[in-house]
């Protein structure tokens, strides 16, 4: 490059100023950016091209912005691009250049909100595209017009502030944007209030959009919501607007007091009934229903002294509840006349005005009915001895009737008595034993009888009814002496030192402290025993038994004592082996052992024959005393008729239960008789058959069976011709017809039955002859 490329300044400042795109102007500014100014001392390389400004929303296109020039060339000669954003790069098409005179063009509205500036690259080539120039910048800035409205955040805002604030409390704030260029006055916004539906409480910074009171007089009472209409604008206020809403909501305070609706209230209630609603108390108040400035707290200052009575609050209503928590007494007390205070749960405002009915009466009249008695000591505790004889008295449960205004009498009855042990008198409540109560029953638990009483009052219209537990401690009484637990196992060995001796052990019906520990003694009767043998005491229960005797069966007598207060002592007979033992003290086998097995076996077998002798000789003395003389024939058989054997003297009918059981078949002693049908070579019964296991095997069992019933000698066989209807001669009981065919008893004898013995006796004195 030559100095010939350098430009005028003032011909370059004077191209900027008509460069802006002012309507109008037809005519590009030329610039020559190759052309170099002469210097003395130092050559620049590059010329720096200002900005072009060019407005947005310019709508007469194409528009000529500027035209560049290179002076190497004659016109014609020089080939002119441009590159860059808006011309080959998104979005392309924006600028174009002519490539023989070098003038820039705007071929579409430009948008500052999207691209408020494009950087271009200028080239300047020769006809042969060799390169003339270097590659200079061509920027270009979209200067901004005010064509966007501001635009609040939300088309809402709300707040809250304390009714009573004062002025200048903050309460929320309005915000806003604009979209146009913030550095000029096209985004230059302002904020105002254009309307808030009454007197101007609120107020607006026009610059940050808050929002606050300007006065005193905010009362949720009056106006709990208030709804203001915002306005902002650019321009600083002269520019576009928008329009959005402030809703402010006043918090409630407790700046009212709740207040009774009467001075008075008159209510009714029924005595001895607690946990019930009375009645209701209502009240007024004009803060926040639910919030805590406006629930009421009921507080009874006096006519109450022993607190029968409580206040609660229905949340729904806010009403006090009256309620009973202790049983009224018409007796006692028919009118109660309570002054009761109301006030809220969260503390009143200061400069709250106070209430004018903040307390009120409230009277109760009590309703009187009938009450059921009252006993005097329930539950009654007593205490009887063991075993004491009917008739012995328990206790006096008696009752009392509350209502003493009305003349009722009491009866008592018994509720429950599992054992049916006592008696109670129905006009006093006396209760005694009308039974000795036996020291096992089940219901007596832990030495304790549990029974219950009613008291009954004869109420019109309705009788009502008392219940009384009674629990009788049974008093354990020492009435049993000790006794000596089962006969000690074991022996004892002849020799002192050997074998641990024998071990005795007690017991004692009666409960503690009536029972151990037991005290052992040889009986003082026997002075002799204690020359020979000796007692220790082992524990509370057991004692241990030595001796010093020989061999052989001894009888000794044992005083048992326990230590009851009085004590019980039972003398109790003891019979010990005494031994010969081995080293470890173990019995050895002897003679004398033998002979006191078989003398026991001996003695065992001679009482089995006594009993059975005398069996034998009732059953014969029976049948003399009863059948004698002519009536020797009588016999009082019990048959079986369903058998269908023969009559009285057909004794010799078959046995039907060889048929049910052929397995269990008994024979008599001696050889059988033999029936003269049978075959001789079977002359003996057959062994037992086994019994059938299938159902299928019945019919081949039954079959064989019978078999062998006809072929065994010593019984009838089973298809033998039986007489039905012959019962015998010499029968005393006669026919049926006898029945009817007598006129009267007289002819009848019944003396006979004296003989029969005296089961007989009262018979024969009702039919007899006198």
């Amino acid at each position: 490059m030559d100095a010939a490329l350098l430009l005028v300044l003032g011909l370059l400042a004077q191209s900027l100023c008509l460069s802006l795109g002012v309507p109008g102007q037809r005519r590009p500014t030329t610039l020559y950016p190759w052309r170099r100014a002469p210097a003395p001392s130092r050559v620049r390389r590059a010329w720096v091209i200002p900005p072009i400004s060019v407005s947005e929303n310019h709508k007469r296109l194409p528009y000529p912005l500027v035209q560049i020039k290179s002076d190497k060339q004659q016109l014609g000669s020089v080939i002119y691009s441009i590159q860059g954003p808006g011309v080959d790069e998104e979005p392309r098409g924006v600028f174009s250049i002519d490539k023989f005179t070098g003038k820039v063009f705007l071929n579409a509205m430009l948008d500052r909100e999207k691209t408020d500036r494009f950087r271009l690259r200028a080239f300047a080539l020769d006809l042969g595209g060799s390169t003339l120039e270097d590659p200079t910048d061509l920027e270009i800035v979209v200067v901004d017009q005010n064509d966007n409205r501001p635009a609040f955040l939300q088309e809402a805002f709300t707040g809250h502030v304390l009714e009573g604030a004062a002025p200048g409390t903050y309460v929320t704030r309005a915000e806003a944007t604009d979209a146009d260029d913030p550095e000029t006055d096209n985004a230059a916004l302002r904020f105002s209030i254009l309307q808030q539906g009454g007197p101007e409480l609120f107020s607006i910074d026009e610059l940050t959009g808050e929002i606050r009171t300007v006065q005193v007089g905010l009362d949720r009472e009056v106006v709990a919501v208030y709804n203001l209409t915002l306005q902002v604008a650019d321009m600083s206020g002269d520019g576009l607007t928008a329009t959005a809403s402030a809703i402010i909501t006043l918090d409630d305070i407790n700046d009212n007091a709740p207040e009774f609706t009467r001075d008075e209230f008159f209510l009714e209630a029924t005595e001895a009934i607690s946990r019930v609603d009375v009645g209701r108390l209502e009240v007024e108040d004009r803060d926040l229903p639910g919030s805590p400035n406006w629930v009421a707290r009921f507080t009874i200052l006096e006519g109450d002294p022993d607190g029968q009575f409580t206040i609660r609050t229905d949340p729904k209503t806010n009403e006090g509840v009256l309620s009973i928590v202790k049983a009224l007494d018409y007796e006692s007390c028919e009118h109660y006349e309570l002054k009761v205070l109301v006030q809220n749960e969260a503390p009143l405002q200061a400069a709250a005005p106070r209430a004018e009915r903040s307390q009120a009466k409230v009277r109760v009249h009590v309703q009187d009915t009938n009450e059921p008695p009252v006993f005097q000591e329930n539950p009654l505790r007593t205490s009887l001895a063991e075993g004491a004889p009917p008739g012995t008295l328990v206790a006096i449960f008696s009752a009392w009737d509350p209502d003493t205004e009305q003349l009722q009498r009491l009866s008592y009855s018994k509720d429950y008595d599992p054992e049916d042990w006592l008696q109670v008198d129905t006009a006093t409540g006396r209760i005694q034993t009308q039974r000795v109560l036996s020291p096992a029953s089940p219901f007596l638990k832990g030495g304790w009888y549990r029974a219950i009483v009613l008291a009954q009052d004869d109420g019109d219209p309705q009788p009502r009814t008392a219940t009384g537990t009674l629990s009788i401690e049974i008093l354990e009484v020492n009435d049993h002496a000790p006794v000596l637990a089962l006969p000690p196992p074991g022996s004892l060995c002849s020799e002192p030192h050997q074998g641990p001796g024998l071990l005795l052990g007690a017991t004692d019906e009666d409960l503690p402290p009536h029972g151990a520990p037991f005290h052992f003694q040889l009986s003082p009767r026997l002075p002799e025993l204690g020359r020979n043998w000796s007692l220790s005491q082992v524990n509370v229960s057991h004692a241990r038994l030595r001796n010093q005797v020989p061999e052989g069966l001894h009888r000794l007598s044992l005083l048992l004592r326990d230590s009851g207060q009085p004590p019980q002592q039972r003398e109790q007979p003891l019979n010990v082996t005494v031994c010969r033992c081995g080293q470890d003290g173990v019995c050895l086998p002897g003679l004398g052992a033998l002979v006191i097995v078989l003398a026991s076996a001996l003695l065992l077998l001679v009482l089995v024959l006594l009993v059975a002798l005398r069996a034998r000789f009732r059953q014969q003395s029976r049948g003399k005393g009863l059948l004698h003389g002519p009536q020797d024939d009588l016999r009082d058989n019990v048959l079986n008729y369903d058998e269908q054997g023969g009559g009285e003297e057909d004794q010799d009918a078959y046995d039907i239960s060889q048929l049910r059981h052929p397995t269990a078949l008994s024979l008599p002693l001696g050889p059988p008789p033999l029936r003269r049908d049978a075959p001789q070579s079977r002359l003996h019964p057959q062994p037992p058959r086994a019994l059938p296991t299938s159902p299928l095997d019945i019919a081949d069992f039954i079959s064989d069976g019978l078999e062998a019933a006809d072929s065994d000698p010593s019984v009838p066989p089973y298809d033998t011709a039986l007489i039905y209807d012959y019962e015998g001669d010499g029968s005393v009981a006669g026919t049926l017809s006898s029945i009817l065919s007598s006129q009267g008893d007289e002819d009848q004898d019944y003396d006979y039955l004296r003989d029969w013995g005296p089961r007989f006796a009262r018979l024969a004195d009702m039919y007899g002859h006198p």
